[in-house]
């Protein structure tokens, strides 16, 4: 299921996959209405942010988004380069999302950033986020598992 949901994304658009991570992060519980939780605006001069969301429903603070649909890894100099456009907008707080991987060296800067908080998503984990979180997915079967209660044949 998450390698076909990684195709199914490598085949749609790009602004397909920066809308994907916005729907993505609203049903994870960030934002407030749906209407104006977040929204995609990558584009050509975008300044290496693809979307925006609000962190809390009172957009106290909002979360910048980088979304790289990419087959190949994601190296350092790529988070690096969104690092940097957090810093251009004053943001403290990004998630940097690949289909692909992050190479080891990208992972190492992220763990030695101290003055802001940069996450990052892989295609793995994306795939398994959009199935915990039912974006795009939809539900074949359910099984239910039911076991005796012994404490209803307990007598008195």
């Amino acid at each position: 299921m998450k390698v076909a949901a990684r195709s199914a994304i490598m085949t749609a658009s790009p602004q397909f996959f920066e809308q994907l991570v916005v729907d993505l992060l609203v049903a994870m519980g960030y934002g407030g209405s749906r209407a104006d939780a977040g929204e995609a605006i990558g584009k050509g001069g975008d300044g290496g942010i693809d979307g925006i969301i609000k962190e809390d429903r009172l957009g106290l603070d909002v979360v910048y988004l980088q979304a790289k649909r990419w087959a190949n890894p994601v190296g350092s100099r790529e988070v690096r380069d969104f690092s940097g456009s957090l810093d251009a907008h004053g943001a403290e707080k990004g998630v940097f999302i690949t289909t692909s991987k992050f190479t080891a060296d990208a992972q190492e800067y992220v763990a030695r950033v101290t003055q802001k908080k940069i996450v990052l998503i892989d295609g793995e984990r994306l795939a398994g986020l959009m199935i915990d979180f039912d974006i795009r997915v939809s539900v074949v079967e359910t099984y239910t598992i039911k076991k005796l209660d012994p404490e209803f044949f307990e007598e008195d």
